[in-house]
């Protein structure tokens, strides 16, 4: 694994530059400057090729491929063969020793607080194709909590007041992006009930249908991330994302962010995006049978083809407040703000709700009866 991480400083006073979402712009936190990702870029691109350098040489050394256009097969096996444990790294701005674990590809020192990048973590097939900038704030996330709270009525009330925020990271999130296509066909049973006056009686006509559907439905950039640290569950809640605003991937981006490189590849992922275009192509044509009175499916069979796989790091804040000795995650779309997370129920209020519906609806039946 990668020795060397690089310090992203500002140039004007060798103060942390962080990347601000709202001018798409890298700020110094001290002096105030405000530097493009492409004057960052040049700036950085001799201490990056090195340090990506010293990433081939040390997997060569250790019996890896030589050179970063390995195949895939290759460089998976030179991540497999080292992903277990922590890895050490120094500090280049103060010298001190920074532990993470073997994913971690963005962090900040936590004795000077300088933003660090480990560019070899990027290097070969492991470097992403894409990037999609921060839009939003740590205090449009903070902002989005408060928001959150509000409107739920089996909340508790202690809640919002006395639950302590942990921890809220910004973090680039390591996703697969499948484009492809899936092939569906199936069958229905369906029925068409008719009745007409006939005298004094009503007849009923039963007519039975065999319906057939068959389609192709293509699927661009269906995400699935691809990190065992993230809950599924919550990467999906909060899509979609606007991949229109994707970049080149560049490391000038990730200053004052977290980011991971992918521990799921994208095979392992690509089932979860194989289950739901699956599921959608199927839906799909669902709705295409319509104008009888019951339709129950038959035979269905769904044939997934993939074609292109582009791999990207995404913006998600992640927030955690802990209550009752609890701990309690949230996660916001760091893009377009979707915001999404678990809260406590109030037992209290939840009997209270339900037995404010429960009245009611016994005198509505008790007035029913007296009138039948």
């Amino acid at each position: 694994m990668p020795s060397q991480i690089t310090n992203y400083q500002c140039p004007s006073c060798t103060g942390p530059l962080h990347y601000d979402g709202a001018s798409g712009k890298l700020q110094c936190d001290y002096c105030g400057s405000s530097f493009t990702t492409a004057e960052i870029e040049k700036i950085y691109q001799a201490k990056l090729e090195e340090a990506e350098q010293a990433a081939i040489d040390e997997a060569t050394q250790a019996g890896g491929e030589n050179n970063a256009e390995e195949d895939w097969d290759s460089e998976q096996n030179i991540w497999d063969a080292k992903q277990d444990g922590m890895k050490i790294y120094n500090c280049p701005s103060c010298g001190a020793q920074m532990i993470c674990d073997a994913t971690t590809a963005a962090t900040s020192c936590p004795y000077c607080g300088n933003p660090s990048v480990v560019p070899g973590q990027f290097h070969g097939m492991l470097k992403p194709d894409y990037i999609l900038p921060f839009r939003l704030s740590k205090e449009q996330a903070l902002d989005s909590l408060k928001k959150y709270y509000q409107g739920k009525k089996l909340l508790p009330k202690a809640f919002s007041r006395t639950s302590h925020l942990e921890e809220i990271k910004g973090v680039y999130v390591p996703f697969w992006l499948f484009d492809g296509k899936a092939v569906a066909d199936t069958s229905y049973r369906a029925t068409r009930v008719m009745s007409v006056p006939h005298g004094n009686e009503m007849v009923t006509t039963t007519e039975y249908y065999d319906v057939r559907r068959s389609g192709t439905v293509r699927f661009t950039r269906i995400p699935a991330d691809g990190s065992k640290k993230m809950p599924d569950d919550l990467m999906d809640s909060i899509e979609p994302f606007d991949y229109t605003d994707l970049k080149p991937f560049s490391t000038a981006y990730m200053p004052g962010f977290l980011a991971d490189i992918y521990d799921v590849d994208d095979k392992e992922s690509f089932e979860r995006a194989k289950t739901r275009s699956s599921t959608t192509a199927l839906e799909i044509l669902d709705s295409t049978v319509s104008g009888y009175s019951s339709v129950t499916p038959r035979e269905r069979q769904v044939h997934v083809q993939r074609e292109r796989t582009v791999y990207a790091l995404l913006p998600v804040w992640m927030l955690t407040t802990r209550w009752n000795n609890k701990n309690f995650i949230f996660a916001m779309n760091g893009q377009t703000g979707k915001f999404i997370g678990d809260l406590p129920v109030s037992m209290g209020r939840y009997f209270a709700w339900f037995a404010g519906i429960a009245v009611p609806l016994a005198g509505i039946l008790t007035v029913l009866l007296k009138l039948m």
